[in-house]
C-alpha cells in the first residue's frame, strides 16, 4: 500500500498544480522511487490512495497493474486508507510505504521482510536521527530489545509491515494508524528495526535539494 493522497501543503507552490508524489526529484516523480523499490522487492498486489488532484495519480497509472483507489469526497487518513484497500491486497500481512521519501542503502521492504517474524503485530522500519536527512525536529520512537517506544532518538522511515486486522477491526472508517500503534506500545509490542542506509525526508520542498545530494552520494 502506497500512500499518496495527502495535501502536500508543506511543499509551497510545487504542488499548486500536482499532487506531491509526482513532484520530480533527481529526475522522476517522487512515487517512482518508491515503485522502484516495490517492484525490486516483487510485489504483486499494489494498491496506491489518492485525492488531492487524484486524476493525475490515476493517470500516471494508467495502463499499469497498480490499481488506485481514490478517497472522494474525504480523505480517509492512513488507518482509513488501508483499510479501505485491504479487499484489493488480499493478505493478512502487509506493508505499507509513504511516497515523500528516497532511500540510499538496501531496499527496506526487503529489510522489513528478512526481520518479520510470525508472532509480531507490526513492525516498523526506523533510522537513527543523525541519518534522516532533511528531518525537521526530533524523532519518533526510542528502540530497544526490538521494541518501539514513544521517544526522539528514531525516526520513522514511513515503511512498515502490519497485520490487517488490526485495520479491518477498527470501528472507524477515517482514522491513523497510530492510533493502532498507541495501542501495541502500550502493551509492549510494537517492534521496529533499524534501517542500515540513509533516508531523506522530501515532504518539503528542502527536501528535494537534499535527497538529490544524497542519491549523487555528495556529502549532506
Amino acid at each position: 500500500m502506497l500512500f499518496a493522497a495527502g495535501f502536500g501543503t508543506r511543499m509551497g507552490r510545487l504542488t499548486q498544480d500536482m499532487p506531491k508524489p509526482l513532484v520530480p526529484v533527481a529526475g522522476k516523480p517522487l512515487i517512482d522511487h518508491a515503485m522502484m523499490m516495490v517492484r525490486d522487492a516483487g510485489m504483486h498486489h499494489i494498491v496506491v490512495n489518492a485525492h488531492y488532484k487524484a486524476e493525475q495519480v490515476v493517470d500516471h497509472f494508467a495502463g499499469s497493474d497498480v490499481q488506485v483507489i481514490v478517497e472522494n469526497p474525504t480523505i480517509l487518513d492512513t488507518g482509513g486508507g488501508l483499510k479501505a484497500a485491504l479487499p484489493l491486497l488480499k493478505a493478512d500481512v502487509v506493508f505499507t510505504m509513504n511516497t515523500d521519501a528516497v532511500w540510499d542503502g538496501p531496499n527496506p521492504l526487503a529489510v522489513l521482510h528478512d526481520a518479520w517474524r510470525a508472532d509480531m503485530q507490526a513492525l516498523l522500519l526506523c533510522v537513527p536521527l543523525p541519518r534522516a536527512i532533511g528531518r525537521i525536529g526530533e524523532g519518533d520512537f526510542d528502540l530497544g530489545d526490538g521494541r518501539a517506544r514513544w521517544g526522539s532518538d528514531a525516526v520513522y522511515t514511513g515503511v512498515q509491515m502490519i497485520r490487517t486486522d488490526l485495520v479491518s477491526d477498527t470501528a472507524e472508517d477515517v482514522f491513523s494508524l497510530r492510533m493502532i500503534w498507541e495501542s501495541l506500545v502500550a502493551g509492549d509490542r510494537l517492534n521496529a528495526i533499524t534501517y542500515p542506509g540513509k533516508w531523506c525526508d522530501v515532504g518539503h520542498a528542502d527536501g528535494i535539494f537534499l535527497a538529490e545530494q544524497m542519491l549523487s552520494h555528495t556529502d549532506v
